[in-house]
């Protein structure tokens, strides 16, 4: 049996072990001891005291960053998972509360914030206020598990096979425009290839750093065209600003443009080689178990509408 210095002593590692994770995930003393409310030289000494009873050195330290050692990474890789699921546990308890409340954090690119997941969730928030949530804007996919998000937000056809994956929206598709200005001084756009000829702007994806390849497709026949332009972006919405101003051709969501288009500022083109792909997702891990805050959020997500 343990006596209750013992028990002291793996109370004092829980609270170290849990001091080296804030350390390794931010990969610095100063965002660590804020997010811990503690001082850096408070921390330090404390990594330094876990580091000598473990007889490892788990950090590399210089004078701008922090970044972990062999044995330092492969410590992190263990705790990190249990301490998540300690957590996911205790947040799983609100249910128990007239209140649900806890945090919830969402990947998700600008346009399915935009079109689908904002306007489900304000609803939701303001019937729920102890529930908060974070959105992290991304064009491109991020590993939602290590970067410790409870949630994703893709297109069907890309989701993972160890997730699972919930509809919220209708299919959608991009759709190619241009201000009535700007067509009326270029060549006339007939078929994709006709793009080549044209001010495109481009899109840059997140993941792989590449410029996207406009995807279209009529009568069976699928064309990929890589376009040129003087403008280039990560985010869809300020595309439609920049073909408004006939700064080029876009090739963007469709709901989107709806409100420019009714209003004449753009023009669609190409309309019948523009397919639909599947509609968004939310994807989540299959083996979690989820708070209340998370089942809430999924509950509004999923809502038709």
């Amino acid at each position: 049996m343990l006596d209750m210095n013992g028990m002291a002593m793996q109370r004092q590692d829980l609270n170290d072990m849990l001091a080296f994770m804030a350390v390794a995930q931010e990969r610095s003393f100063t965002k660590a001891a804020s997010k811990l409310g503690s001082s850096q030289s408070t921390l330090s000494h404390t990594i330094k005291q876990l580091e000598q009873r473990l007889g490892l050195r788990l950090l590399t330290r210089t004078t701008r960053n922090v970044s972990l050692t062999e044995a330092g990474e492969q410590l992190l890789q263990t705790l990190a998972p249990r301490i998540e699921d300690i957590e996911r546990e205790i947040e799983a308890l609100t249910a128990f509360r007239d209140k649900p409340s806890g945090n919830v954090r969402l990947t998700l690119s600008d346009h399915a914030l935009d079109w689908i997941v904002w306007p489900k969730l304000k609803p939701m928030l303001k019937a729920y206020p102890d529930i908060r949530v974070e959105f992290s804007i991304e064009n491109g996919f991020r590993d939602i598990v290590e970067e410790r998000f409870d949630a994703g937000v893709r297109l069907g056809e890309s989701l993972d096979k160890d997730m699972v994956a919930a509809r919220i929206s209708p299919d959608w598709r991009l759709v190619a425009v241009a201000s009535p200005e700007y067509l009326d001084s270029h060549p006339p756009l007939d078929s994709p290839q006709d793009l080549v000829r044209h001010n495109c702007i481009n899109h840059r994806q997140a993941r792989s750093g590449g410029l996207y390849a406009w995807e279209f497709a009529k009568d069976g026949r699928n064309l990929r065209v890589r376009v040129e332009g003087q403008l280039t972006f990560n985010s869809s919405i300020a595309m439609v600003d920049a073909a408004v101003a006939g700064l080029g051709v876009a090739y963007i969501p469709e709901s989107l443009v709806i409100d420019a288009r009714a209003r004449g500022e753009l023009v669609q083109v190409l309309d019948d080689w523009c397919p639909f792909f599947s509609g968004y997702h939310l994807y989540y891990p299959s083996r979690r178990q989820h708070s209340a805050a998370f089942s809430i959020v999924l509950e509004a997500l999923r809502a038709a509408g």
